[in-house]
């Protein structure tokens, strides 16, 4: 399917080239970004390929015209690059069906959640995407867009539009659909459910009984657990695509050889033979979340902080440093692994030493900046569970609390924990308010103490777990006073 590749990073130009698009969609798409164009959409390509059928897919972003616009004008088709150290392997893909901005054409994405052509819903919007509280878990009715969502206006939150287009679903023909989130949420299918089922009950329609009963009966919402590293594109990138497929691509992807898709195998209305690529269809897909959430993103996580505040830009370069790889092993064996079980399919060994292997493959230039940013988000889902098992053991997790400690050394101090210029800066949700905490706390105890009373980044629970919390005051004020090689050196001590 690729070009063959050389090992200084060249193609010999030959690439699959789709001959057409499909002509029927199946799937929309929520959220058109790399990780979904490399992931979902091949996923989908190769089961059209084993089994032809009504499965293509109408691609929405979010607010960014940018891919959109560049996908309509190369019809449809996109180049993924598999990048490793023995050069780049490249493939045209054609699955979308069509192509639009959700926040252009709002009424318009409402219309395809209600054809009934559309059974599958995939969803990679972030975990900023769902509008709900990581400190309840519930949708977040404080948030100004989720209320106005709610009161009935033209919806704009993801959560919003699914039930406002399921409603407008159920009041047309009904037909049994699959709401599917790809997202790092534990439990997705399941929270995104829950959700869903809370927007649809506070917004108190007047069939609104009718409406919950065919949502439990007809819609369903598999959990799944996705895996595959892929870093934002750079101009190398469009160069790479050109010289492998002569088609200048504006928005081709860089990706990692590895990717994996486990899927809860709970489908309404049918889905496209995804197994034909890889998936694993299974009755329980928590094993393989928990194991990705707590050892992959913890473990990137983790590089992604430690890097920035060593001044690394790229995760490769971060795992390099002195004592990194270690404190991540430590943070992997010793914390992570015991407050899970491994599936029964995955050789826990080869899992880590691939792992260390993915995070260390510098062709793929994942950034920290990038790997850093929304971690008021995704650092609670990561580490909440795992802290509160430890800490009732009574041995407080002090790799999990080096990780916290040095989100928090990156997002309260952004102008002196590390060179901006020359990482990037990580954004996030809370980004300002973290900032305007450490403007206001100079001390770590007083400043790490302000962020887990008066933020609800971490649920209550955490918050009270008061030697978890000093022990993230230690190692804070260990990286302030001499950096992570001294952080590190605490831990592993």
């Amino acid at each position: 399917m690729a070009g063959a590749a050389s090992t200084d990073g060249s193609t010999d130009g030959s690439a699959t080239r789709p001959a057409t698009r499909p002509a029927t969609p199946g799937i929309l798409h929520l959220g058109l970004g790399n990780f979904h164009r490399a992931h979902q959409a091949l996923y989908t390509a190769a089961a059209l390929d084993a089994e032809p059928g009504p499965w293509g897919i109408v691609g929405a972003a979010n607010a960014s015209r940018r891919v959109v616009d560049a996908l309509r004008a190369q019809d449809g088709r996109y180049t993924v690059l598999t990048l490793d150290r023995d050069g780049v392997r490249a493939e045209v893909v054609a699955v979308h069906t069509d192509l639009l901005v959700a926040d252009d054409r709002p009424q318009e994405l409402l219309e395809h959640l209600a054809d009934p052509r559309i059974r599958v819903v995939t969803l990679t919007v972030t975990e900023n995407g769902y509008g709900y509280s990581p400190r309840t878990g519930d949708l977040d009715v404080d948030d100004e867009r989720v209320r106005a969502d709610l009161a009935g206006n033209v919806p704009s939150t993801t959560i919003g539009r699914l039930a406002r287009g399921l409603q407008r679903r159920f009041r047309r023909d009904g037909e049994p659909l699959s709401v599917v989130s790809c997202d790092n949420l534990q439990h997705n299918g399941e929270r995104t459910r829950a959700l869903v089922r809370r927007f649809l009950e506070l917004a108190d329609e007047p069939d609104g009984s009718e409406l919950l009963a065919w949502l439990d009966a007809r819609v369903t919402f598999p959990s799944t657990m996705v895996d595959r590293i892929v870093p934002a594109t750079e101009d190398a990138h469009r160069d790479q695509a050109l010289a492998a497929t002569g088609m200048h691509d504006r928005v081709p992807v860089p990706a990692e050889p590895f990717s994996m898709w486990v899927l809860e195998d709970a489908f309404a209305g049918g889905r496209p033979a995804w197994e034909a690529g890889g998936a694993i269809l299974t009755d329980d897909v928590t094993a393989y979340e928990l194991l990705k959430l707590r050892v992959l993103n913890a473990s990137n996580s983790m590089l992604a902080y430690l890097g920035l505040l060593s001044g690394e830009r790229y995760i490769a370069d971060a795992l390099a440093l002195p004592g990194v790889a270690p404190v991540v092993d430590h943070l992997v064996r010793a914390e992570m692994l015991p407050t899970l079980q491994v599936p029964p399919t995955i050789d826990i060994e080869t899992y880590l030493g691939d792992l260390f292997d993915r995070f260390g493959n510098r062709a793929v230039a994942h950034r920290t900046a990038q790997v850093g940013s929304d971690g008021s988000l995704k650092l609670p889902v990561r580490v909440s569970e795992p802290v509160l098992h430890h800490v009732g053991a009574g041995q407080p997790p002090s790799a999990i609390a080096l990780l916290v400690a040095a989100f928090l050394r990156c997002l309260t101090e952004p102008e002196s924990a590390y060179p901006a210029e020359v990482t990037g800066t990580p954004a996030d949700p809370r980004a300002e308010a973290l900032a305007a905490l450490g403007r206001h706390h100079r001390g770590s105890a007083a400043l790490v103490r302000a962020v887990f009373d008066t933020t609800d980044i971490f649920p209550v629970a955490v918050c009270e777990a008061t030697p978890f919390v000093d022990r993230v005051t230690e190692l804070h004020d260990a990286l302030r006073r001499g950096g992570p090689a001294a952080a590190i050196a605490e831990v592993l001590r």
